[in-house]
């Protein structure tokens, strides 16, 4: 039986989220403050975690970072906050979902039900969890090609993105103009090394690496 634990300090909003997914044949636990979602989140296995943004002790987006530090559980964020850069932030720091409150309960088991089935599916089928690199407030995923800065998320070109994932993979190492369009490029010298300086500048995570 599946494991969802449901981090929500409304407790009549909690129980009720509850409910619902115990009649759908889940296993529920709740925690009714932060710093309690963060330890069993952290402690516990669960299958999936229905995550309120706004709580005492500690906020749904530090514990969304927290987790996904060391765990891929999937995150369904629960928020009355309807500003799209908490939808941004939120789904920067890993979370997989979004329900904006008011919501029907059974649109919340619907979403737990997909996000649960795409998960195992990945899971049995041996496919790689996405390739992350995180280096201080930048979060590059390889496997989607998707970038944050700061929770922000940033539009990339092809080139742009190859070269700033090769700079995060050799931190703490100088290369020349010639070297990065061998390696993004790959092409040799003879080319218009120019392109390369206007790619780095053009690059918001270049000061990051």
């Amino acid at each position: 039986m599946n494991k969802i634990l449901i981090v929500e300090d409304e407790e009549s909003i909690a129980e009720l989220e509850k409910d619902y997914l115990e009649l759908s044949g889940f296993e529920v636990e709740i925690a009714n403050d932060g710093e309690e979602g963060l330890t069993r989140a952290l402690g516990e296995d669960f299958n999936l975690i229905v995550l309120d943004l706004m709580l005492p002790g500690v906020d749904g987006f530090e514990i969304c970072r927290k987790v996904r530090e060391e765990k891929n559980t999937p995150i369904i964020m629960v928020s009355a906050k309807k500003e799209d850069i908490d939808k941004i932030r939120g789904l920067g720091l890993g979370a997989d979902d979004y329900i904006t409150k008011p919501f029907s309960p059974s649109e919340m088991v619907a979403r737990v039900k997909a996000h649960l089935a795409r998960y195992e599916r990945l899971i049995g089928s041996g496919m790689p969890v996405n390739d992350i690199i995180e280096i201080r407030g930048l979060k590059i995923d390889r496997t989607a090609r998707r970038v944050w800065i700061n929770g922000e998320e940033k539009n990339f070109t092809t080139k742009e993105f190859d070269l700033l994932c090769f700079l995060a993979q050799n931190p703490n190492h100088v290369f020349t103009k010639e070297e990065l369009f061998s390696k993004i490029w790959d092409m040799e010298s003879i080319g218009d090394i120019a392109t390369v300086t206007v790619h780095i500048k053009k690059n918001p995570g270049k000061n990051r690496i």
